[in-house]
């Protein structure tokens, strides 16, 4: 079994679990005075200066630091910024409980699906140069897909039923897990056991992933429900294919350079090597977390050398402050420091629920992924499209993902502002969740939004 593989199978609980507090890019009838303001992540004059609150804020700080101190984490950091200005970049804890090592500033981290949104914006670039539309066929760029069929069951000898497709999966599709591919992380259904027995995510290289996922039927007819799906790795092979580009070369020179995201790849070369965040896993005997060296019983990757399969949907490393330049991106609509990624319209595309009313809600009122009316899937990004129903204090058209090992972030339109936070747990954090108490403690921070 793969590295890649091995770590794919905890990705969905930590994603999944992010629902209640994700994403989308919705315009707003009201906009923050300081929003045409330049915004290039500078420091902030005050808290107050922004409109918050620094004893309410200090609450933010108590929590994550109590997070580290009750040995829930081995260590975090934490950033936050309202109008391009940094509100708090904190440290807590360690980097290596081992070592000893102290967590800093630009300690790296694995970031696992934060990794999705990345790839979908590399997506839209293609997008805007006319490479590819919403509602093609995925087949006219994967034509491996053809002949996929479709599990409907299975029959008394325990084989799988299969009936043809209606029709192809669409790009819009599995830009928003809509498509019917499976993803190997859990093996409930059959076709995940299929994926983990051909080791689709262990695959030497994208192509390879490709011709191994096309011998797989879809779980669904493409459309008709949603499912966490290895779809973003195919949008990296798409990515490759149509750009004549690696997908690690791509992401380089069309959003890293660019952005200034100087420690962001799909491995850690040597002279970073000491930066690399141990990743830690909560002893249900003991009650404590010890470093993860076993995963399935095979060894934990190291993440210092390239991998065999450059994945778009959980594959990059990177530092906090390199995501946060990544996010004030789409709050500042596509640019950051002069240097333009996407054109305004095409974040507000991503961030627009493309999953229809029958699929987000089903006919008794629920999804098992926490989907509904309020909130919805754009492209690679979640989507709270009416934040008071969702239950959430966040604004209006708030984007946002996370990552396995406890990364999580979130792009917040309607206020202006971006949080980006990161640890290296697996699974559970052993309590109240971090990104959604993150999520509490920020607004009731922000006592004066109008600011």
């Amino acid at each position: 079994m793969s590295a890649h593989y091995r770590f794919a199978a905890a990705l969905t609980a930590v994603s999944l679990a992010l629902a209640p507090f994700s994403a989308g890019y919705a315009q707003t009838a009201r906009k923050p005075a300081a929003a045409a303001a330049p915004k290039a992540l500078s420091p902030a004059a005050s808290p107050e200066s922004v409109g918050f609150d620094s004893a309410r804020l200090a609450k933010l700080d108590a929590y994550m630091a109590g997070a580290v101190t009750g040995g829930r984490v081995a260590g975090m950091t934490t950033l936050l910024a309202r109008h391009g200005k940094v509100v708090s970049f904190k440290t807590y804890g360690k980097q290596s409980l081992e070592t000893g090592q102290p967590m800093s500033q630009d300690s790296i981290f694995r970031i696992y699906s934060m990794t999705k949104p990345i790839t979908g914006v590399a997506m839209m670039i293609l997008f805007e140069e006319g490479k590819w539309r919403l509602d093609d066929p995925v087949t006219r760029y994967v034509p491996e897909f053809k002949t996929l069929r479709v599990m409907t069951g299975v029959d008394a000898a325990g084989k799988p039923v299969l009936e043809d497709m209606k029709r192809p999966p669409t790009m819009r599709e599995i830009m928003s897990h809509t498509a019917g591919f499976g993803y190997g992380l859990q093996d409930e259904h059959p076709v995940d056991k299929m994926y983990r027995e051909k080791r689709v995510l262990g695959a030497n290289g994208l192509k390879d992933m490709i011709d191994r996922t096309a011998t797989i039927p879809l779980v669904y007819q493409p459309g008709t429900a949603w499912r966490y799906s290895s779809s973003v790795d195919i949008q990296g092979y798409i990515v490759e294919k149509l750009s004549g580009q690696t997908l690690g070369q791509f992401m380089e020179s069309r959003i890293f350079k660019p952005l200034k995201m100087t420690d962001t790849a799909f491995y850690v070369p040597a002279a970073k090597a000491s930066r690399l965040a141990a990743v830690y896993v909560g002893n249900r005997e003991t009650g404590k977390i010890e470093e993860a060296r076993k995963v399935f019983d095979n060894d934990m990757p190291t993440y210092l050398s390239p991998p065999a399969m450059e994945s778009g949907g959980g594959g990059l490393v990177g530092t906090t402050m390199d995501y946060a330049r990544f996010a004030q991106m789409i709050a500042n609509k596509g640019e950051l420091d002069g240097v333009r990624i996407l054109a305004p319209t095409s974040v507000e595309l991503m961030g627009t629920n493309v999953i229809p009313k029958d699929v987000l809600v089903n006919s008794n009122g629920t999804t098992g992924a926490r989907f509904n009316e309020a909130v919805g899937f754009g492209l690679d990004f979640m989507v709270v499209k009416d934040a008071r129903a969702a239950g959430t204090n966040q604004g209006d058209g708030t984007m946002s993902w996370g990552g396995a090992a406890g990364t999580w972030f979130w792009v917040d339109p309607t206020n202006d502002l971006i949080f980006v936070g990161m640890i290296q747990r697996m699974g559970s954090t052993g309590g109240d969740d971090l990104g959604t108490m993150a999520r509490t403690l920020t607004y009731q921070a922000l006592i004066h939004p109008e600011k």
